[in-house]
């Protein structure tokens, strides 16, 4: 028994890994994977159409399907894109569709980096997938705190800030505070400091995944996709921010399952849920500093692992500052340049779910070569999708060769 989870829940690997066969390869070129791949890496038909040496119209052409590319085109796009061959001849790819994706700054995003944010969730897809062939994950827990209505569960992709404007007045059936307070009760962690929130997370069946890159205008983003709830976060930010964005986008999956997940509101109100989320009103309010000061609240700020702005917004809101003190506070944030570094940092956390299922492989002999063989993705992809997990646990060498299937891993949720 290999323990995942260490405080009042843990998740537990047992049984024996199915051990991994090779990928069914389509006959036919996918015409939908060569389109994931360019936008996966923030290209333009006409920049790949340079890279390789052919015209914009061949590349369209390839998109469509009207036309294949000949082998050594294939070859040159595999290296263009850095994705293997193999990719190119997979199953059609479930892609995030931006028409139902809400970014809150598009001034300062570019249809590229959404791109390359959605496309590196479509390749986690493919990830995900083959990680459940072989193990069984936690069943998803995640209640409906929004409004009712239709069951739609779309895309919500977002740029947010760690202090939202105001506490706004819930599109859902339930405010933010309140949403906030129901679910740590419902999953029984009371007035507790998230100690770890992707591990939070991961126990009670959200999937969860790294970005990674360079778009840092995305800080995170999450969806539904077959009954399964998932958080993409930018590790690019402080470790505080990182669980802001989780408990954000956490926001999102309970508030907002049957909302179109477009408009200011909607973030001001998974910011204020990620605020109540992380700083308990009744924890806040017992354990704060009286006056606060920078240093009181840099001191403070470590029992919640949030930022020292996040605090001082949260006293704020529950009225423990007064506006004098608050504005006089984020002045000396700003000269302090703690809205861009933040003091005393806490460690990033990291996937404890994907780190034991590559723990897993790891016992069963699998290298990082078999398992990019078997995904049709190279090792580096993954990685960077698995919050640096895979190129640490698994060790290199030559693909091997598939054997018969065995039995599946578990990985359930298991109390005391």
């Amino acid at each position: 028994m290999m323990t995942l989870w260490k405080s009042s829940s843990r998740v537990v690997l047992t049984s024996t890994l199915r051990s991994a066969a090779k990928l069914d390869e389509a006959a036919m070129f996918n015409a939908l994977r060569l389109t994931l791949a360019r936008k996966r890496r923030g290209m333009k038909k006409r920049e790949l159409a340079e890279k390789i040496g052919v015209t914009e119209k061949s590349v369209s052409n390839y998109e469509t399907g009207s036309q294949e590319p000949e082998a050594n085109t294939l070859r040159k796009l595999s290296e263009a894109l850095r994705f293997p061959e193999a990719f190119f001849f997979g199953v059609d790819p479930e892609v995030p569709h931006p028409d139902v994706a809400s970014f809150r700054s598009l001034s300062k995003m570019t249809a590229s980096q959404r791109d390359t944010a959605l496309g590196a969730g479509a390749v986690a897809l493919l990830l995900n997938e083959w990680i459940e062939a072989r193990f069984d994950l936690p069943d998803p827990d995640v209640p409906d705190l929004g409004r009712e209505g239709g069951d739609s569960r779309p895309v919500s992709v977002h740029k947010h800030a760690q202090e939202p404007e105001a506490y706004p007045t819930s599109s859902s059936s339930q405010t933010p505070e309140t949403a906030a307070e129901m679910l740590r009760a419902h999953w029984g962690i009371g007035e507790l400091p998230v100690k770890n929130m992707i591990a939070l997370l991961e126990s009670k069946g959200i999937r969860v995944y790294s970005l990674a890159i360079d778009a840092k205008e995305v800080d995170a983003f999450s969806m539904w996709s077959g009954g399964r709830p998932y958080v993409f976060l930018n590790t690019f930010k402080s470790a505080e921010h990182c669980r802001f964005d989780a408990a954000h986008e956490l926001g999102h999956l309970v508030l907002h399952q049957h909302a179109q997940p477009h408009g200011p509101d909607l973030e001001r109100e998974a910011n204020a849920f990620a605020s109540a989320f992380l700083m308990p009103r009744a924890s806040v309010l017992a354990m704060a500093p009286r006056a606060p000061t920078l240093s009181s609240l840099i001191r403070h700020k470590k029992h919640w692992a949030v930022s020292v702005a996040a605090l001082n917004y949260r006293m704020h809101a529950l009225g423990l500052t007064t506006d004098w003190t608050y504005r006089t506070l984020c002045i000396q944030l700003a000269q302090a340049g703690y809205r861009k570094s933040e003091p005393e940092g806490v460690p990033h956390e990291k996937s404890l779910v994907l780190e034991k299922v590559f723990g897993a492989l790891r016992e069963e002999g699998l290298s990082k070569a078999d398992v990019a063989q078997q995904l049709a993705i190279f090792s580096d992809e993954i990685n960077e999708l698995t919050f640096g997990l895979m190129l640490n646990a698994l060790k290199g060498g030559a693909p091997r060769m598939a054997e018969p299937t065995a039995g599946r891993a578990n990985l359930r949720l298991v109390k005391g």
